[in-house]
């Protein structure tokens, strides 16, 4: 693949966003789009710019009462035959079809304008500003690049409000769910099926657990004014050996998406307690994926000020974000951002033409005092 073109960051967000499209960045070749963010941001002249792997730090040192942290992604889900980026009308509405538009390019693009707005010398914001364009988040939490840099550069992600630009279809979302999936294995006894008295079906006993799943009846609670749903599903199973055998073990992965005013532990506690007659009958429960939710921390000032800002009723991030690796450090954190969540990594993804200047001018009008 070519190099890029360099990025305009004098560009409207619509041409901007279009650039960061087609400049591809699925999880893991992120570095082309990375080098031409960091030379970009550079160019400014206004900000201290740091590169740690594919990830690229930036921030104005302006001395400010307060720090506001965005953060976006760069990386995306494979292409599906969805790029170069198009605009269509479709009943009235002008759209951005194209990989990555909704999630998260559309953001980064807000970002970037907001870099060239406040991160050239003698820009005077209400507020220090910090930008996180991180790699891998797509993928596995192991790899994440806003992760490293909580591990490596923790002191970058510092500040009284930090903002994702995850898609929210310009709705501030407060907080997010807490994720926490487990195997359950059914034991059971091979045998030929021809003689199936002679053995013990493994799937037929996971019908157990199948039917505690159906008749759950999830949670809602409401946290600062916001409301949270939960949710307990299977979303794999597993079993057999052969056409011909009985089958002496399956394994149903169970997800469970709580409201963040469960902690992991409680959170583990709850669905081993929910499956307590099964785990009594023998069989077992194996965590393998956990990561804990955020409080949405709305009555902090700093996202008080944004939600004004904004001039929209918030809603309860219903999902896992990286706002719980800022809820981790105490930084109160909300995701905002002109993409829909309802087409992300979708072959059709796209963004709304008219969501993307309301978002970077509530930011700017954040950034620069006059919600006040």
């Amino acid at each position: 693949m070519t190099d890029p073109a360099p990025l305009d960051l004098t560009a409207d967000v619509l041409t901007l966003t279009r650039a960061l499209v087609d400049t591809p960045s699925v999880s893991g070749a992120e570095q082309p789009l990375a080098d031409a963010v960091e030379a970009a941001l550079r160019g400014l002249g206004g900000l201290e710019v740091e590169r740690v792997g594919d990830t690229v730090l930036a921030r104005t040192n302006l001395d400010l009462p307060t720090r506001i942290v965005l953060a976006g992604h760069l990386d995306t889900v494979p292409v599906a035959d969805n790029l170069p980026s198009r605009v269509e009308t479709v009943d009235g509405e002008e759209r951005l079809y194209g990989c990555g538009t909704s999630d998260m390019k559309a953001g980064d693009a807000v970002m970037l304008r907001l870099a060239a707005r406040f991160g050239v010398p003698g820009a005077r914001p209400a507020r220090d500003v910090t930008f996180v364009f991180y790699d891998n988040e797509e993928v596995e939490a192991v790899r994440n690049g806003l992760g490293r840099v909580a591990r490596e550069r923790r002191g970058w992600l510092y500040g009284d409000l930090a903002i994702l630009l995850e898609p929210t279809d310009g709705v501030v979302e407060g907080g997010c769910q807490g994720t926490l999936r487990v195997v359950l294995t059914v034991p059971g006894k091979r045998a030929h099926s021809a003689r199936s008295w002679l053995g013990v079906n493994a799937v037929h006993g996971a019908a157990g657990i199948l039917a505690t799943l159906a008749g759950y009846e999830a949670r809602q609670v409401e946290i600062d004014g916001l409301q949270y749903r939960e949710g307990l599903n299977a979303v794999r199973i597993e079993g057999g050996v052969a056409g011909n055998v009985v089958p002496d073990e399956c394994r149903v992965t169970v997800n469970f998406r709580y409201a963040p005013d469960r902690d992991e532990d409680a959170a583990e506690a709850h669905v081993r307690e929910v499956f307590a007659d099964a785990l009594a009958a023998g069989v077992t429960c194996e965590v393998t994926d956990s990561s804990g939710g955020a409080l949405p921390g709305l009555g902090e000032p700093a996202a008080a000020d944004f939600v004004a800002a904004v001039g929209q009723p918030p809603r309860a991030k219903l999902g896992w974000t990286d706002v719980a690796r800022f809820a981790a450090f105490g930084i109160p954190a909300v995701n905002y951002g002109p993409g829909d969540p309802n087409l992300a990594h979708q072959a059709g993804e796209y963004t709304r033409i008219d969501r993307l200047q309301p978002a970077e001018d509530a930011l700017i009008a954040y950034l620069s005092g006059s919600d006040a």
